[in-house]
């Protein structure tokens, strides 16, 4: 039975609220840390396993491809179960397959440590939606959104610097084995702390699993949803892979000087977001989108275009780009959020979730064609070309969220 309930009049959260926001949140920061990492570890790993960089690209797009087709396998059944055991269930898993990356020492030890931790991993990101569409009303799921997508911006600032320096002093299965240890003390918590999220069972449904997939998928204003979801998470994926190494190849940033691109662009990710949540509850969240989706894509242009110049301006630019992508990201979650219906979540936040890791996978597939490096020294080419892309595509996803945030004041409207 659902113990929990929430004061959709009151601005405040309640303790309780407070407690499983902190849970959902350092659950998300050591799914993408263990996501993020692979990137800066790109280059100790090639040269400890000899991989070429196909290879290691390999190992990057096993983790997006099965954490996609886990989200789809398991979107039927998510709205079959208390909500705390399926999290508990995945986040177990994930904790299993981060451990045999950290124990990995061959290609094929790796790729398969990989595929097992994107099974798992991948669902994880779509059961905390679907947890906080249960627990919060939509007016204060902007700012919940804010906190969740601190994960993000806290990998940067603490994971991936603590990780560069623990693979530096003892080889790079360690940030692995940190985050095993990590996630097993938030597993705990969410065993002893997180109450059962079972409000949804009450929904009565007849369908099987299957055909609440299915079903799901058939709704016209949910595939909207999903769509605007894939096209929203590709540009991101097209120049994250590449954003080390046109940095130093390109830009003639020093390796010491990478981690504090890092460090900075997380901080003022950090600051921004839960800025960015409670402004998405106050003021329009179509509004909040398009202004920073146009913010993003001047950004993108100047920076893929970009040539050698001071390194204060290259820590502007990053600071600017992580705040315009960020202020899209959660306004559009948060509404996204609010287009299914209670006992359609679970199985809408994981078909979301699987394709917009697929659209990931996809879209680094299709960068890497794009960009080429004549040698390991060279600068990028075709890096702007990327740029052109991800704009036609950000303007492109202005109109997507548009229509589902015409969908969600209807719903609202109607009293659903």
């Amino acid at each position: 039975m659902q113990t929990e309930t929430t004061h959709p009049h009151s601005d405040k959260f309640t303790p309780y609220q407070v407690l499983v926001i902190f849970l959902l949140a350092v659950t998300q920061f050591t799914v993408v840390l263990d996501f993020m990492v692979m990137s800066p570890l790109g280059d100790m790993l090639m040269k400890s396993m000899n991989l070429k960089t196909s290879q290691f690209g390999m190992a990057v797009s096993a983790y997006a491809f099965s954490a996609g087709i886990s989200g789809l396998l398991t979107a039927g059944f998510a709205d079959k179960f208390d909500r705390k055991k399926l999290l508990l269930f995945f986040y177990i898993g994930f904790i299993i397959g981060t451990l045999f990356c950290g124990l990995a020492h061959n290609y094929i030890m790796l790729i398969v440590a990989r595929i097992i931790t994107g099974l798992f991993g991948g669902v994880i990101g779509s059961i905390s939606m679907a947890i906080v569409a249960d627990l919060f009303p939509i007016q204060k799921r902007g700012r919940v959104m804010g906190f969740m997508q601190m994960g993000f911006g806290a990998s940067q600032v603490l994971g991936i610097p603590i990780s560069l320096y623990l693979a530096n002093a003892w080889g790079w299965q360690s940030p692995f084995l940190m985050i095993v240890a990590l996630a097993t003390i938030v597993w705990l918590l969410v065993v002893i702390k997180l109450k059962p999220v079972t409000k949804h069972l009450n929904e009565k449904t007849e369908q099987n699993a299957v055909m609440h997939l299915f079903n799901t998928i058939s709704q016209k204003h949910y595939r909207i949803g999903f769509l605007s979801t894939a096209i929203l998470s590709i540009g991101g994926f097209m120049m994250m892979p590449w954003s080390s190494a046109f940095s130093i190849n390109n830009l003639h940033i020093t390796q010491h000087q990478l981690p504090i691109v890092f460090m900075v662009s997380g901080v003022s990710s950090l600051v921004i977001m839960p800025i960015m949540g409670r402004l998405s509850d106050i003021i329009d969240k179509f509004k909040i989108f398009s202004i920073a989706s146009i913010m993003m894509i001047v950004m993108v242009l100047i920076y893929t275009n970009l040539t050698p110049v001071p390194f204060g301006f290259i820590l502007l630019l990053n600071i600017l780009f992580m705040i315009s992508m960020m202020s899209r990201m959660v306004p559009a979650m948060a509404l996204t959020s609010g287009l299914p219906k209670m006992q359609d979540r679970g199985a809408f936040m994981s078909i979301n979730a699987s394709l917009q890791q697929i659209a990931g996978g996809v879209a680094a597939i299709v960068g890497g064609m794009i960009v080429v490096q004549k040698d390991k020294y060279s600068p990028l080419e075709n890096y702007n070309i990327l740029g052109y892309i991800i704009s036609i595509l950000s303007l492109i996803s202005i109109l997507m969220v548009y229509r589902v945030s015409k969908m969600v004041k209807q719903r609202k409207a109607m009293g659903l």
